[in-house]
């Protein structure tokens, strides 16, 4: 089992990421195609409520970060996830303002408790395990969403009401907290054996951690809600194959997150960070404008979501692990709220641009994600170049 999942409190965690993405990740698919197509919002609300979730979420992101460091990273976790299933009860309000208003507040709750729990992941595992440990959250993390998008498109293809379906992902979500629940890691422990360490690298780590910070802030604003390709794919054919391309998505990313991870050694992380990760999320964005601009195949839209896929599981997978490295790890929940921060910050300008552009033609906003996501990479390889942290 160790050799799977590191230890036991690893397990706990990824299992908790597990249920909680098995619960919400239902939501967030069905969550355009419930706004634009059933309650006929506009596209550029959408990408207006998108914008909110993650410029928002980012003042979440870097309070549970802090409280975290303060109180408790398990503490902190635990009520930010018991909150999530907030989101799962925007079907009853059936309302062009107020399903919008439930789902942030849920999403805002997921985004306060994430970087407390990545912060225990990294307390559970040692240096030599660590990567190892994010991949196995990662790949567990987007598995659980896989299953979600399965049991999403069964519901749908059975014409279950929209509302019942939201209702249904509370389950898994309190699946999801009692796992948390489960998990003792023992945080002063932690800390007392991560001091020497932080002392060594103190100077080095400062400008790691900044270029890691900027290297997230400049892929979010490229980067977008997997909304847009569902609702576009939507669009061109029907909502099941368009939440279908969610689970593409998810599935590959679970699979690149855990592969990366377990074999993060043979790769410089930086190269990987910006190659892998960044300028593979530009060719898919790219491929998806392409699709709807001459109605190609879905195959070329199922393409480009699975790059996607592939390139999120990167990202997810090398910053965190960076960022573990590198940052003080007696804050390290502080350290995890900055990274979740400045990913959010990008991707509210982001989603921004993507619901504006997206109003003139889709193709402008995958457009733009791949000049933008591939500069990210061109800078962000430089950086590295730079640092030496090839």
């Amino acid at each position: 089992m160790e050799r799977w999942f590191v230890n036991k409190n690893v397990l706990y965690l990824s299992l908790s990421a597990f249920f909680a993405d098995a619960g919400y990740q239902a939501v967030v698919a069905l969550f355009p195609v419930f706004l634009v197509l059933f309650l006929k919002a506009p596209v550029y609300y959408l990408g207006l409520i998108y914008a909110l979730q993650y410029g928002i979420g980012a003042l979440f992101a870097y309070a549970g970060g802090v409280l975290a460091d303060k109180y408790s990273k398990k503490r902190v976790a635990i009520i930010g996830n018991s909150l999530i299933p907030i989101l799962s009860f925007l079907g009853l309000a059936s309302s062009i303002l107020l399903s919008p208003v439930i789902f942030l507040f849920g999403w805002w709750a997921r985004d306060s408790r994430s970087p407390a729990r990545r912060a225990l992941v990294a307390l559970a595992s040692d240096n030599k395990h660590r990567k190892r440990a994010f991949g196995v959250l990662h790949a567990l993390d987007l598995g659980g969403g896989a299953v979600a998008i399965v049991y999403l498109i069964v519901l749908l293809s059975l014409g279950v009401a929209y509302s019942l379906i939201f209702l249904v992902t509370i389950i898994p979500l309190v699946v999801s907290t009692l796992f948390l629940v489960k998990s003792s890691v023992d945080e002063k422990l932690a800390k007392v054996k991560i001091k020497l360490e932080n002392i060594r690298k103190a100077r080095i780590n400062r400008n790691a951690f900044a270029g890691v910070l900027i290297a997230t802030s400049l892929f979010g604003f490229s980067y977008y809600s997997l909304g847009y390709p569902i609702l576009t794919i939507a669009q061109k054919s029907t909502d099941v194959f368009g939440v279908f391309s969610y689970l593409l998505f998810l599935l590959i990313s679970a699979f690149s997150g855990y592969y990366l991870g377990s074999r993060a050694r043979k790769y410089k992380i930086i190269t990987s960070l910006s190659l892998i990760g960044y300028f593979l999320a530009g060719l898919g964005s790219i491929l998806i404008g392409l699709f709807y601009l001459y109605s190609l195949s879905i195959i070329i839209a199922y393409l480009g979501v699975l790059l996607l896929g592939f390139s999120v599981g990167a990202i997810e997978t090398f910053e965190p692990t960076i960022v573990s490295e590198v940052s003080n790890k007696e804050k390290s929940g502080r350290s995890f709220g900055y990274l979740s921060a400045s990913r959010s910050l990008g991707l509210f300008l982001g989603n921004l641009f993507m619901g504006i552009l997206y109003v003139f033609n889709p193709f402008y906003s995958y457009f733009y994600a791949f000049i933008v996501s591939v500069a990210a990479a061109i800078i962000v390889y430089a950086f590295g170049r730079k640092l030496n942290l090839r």
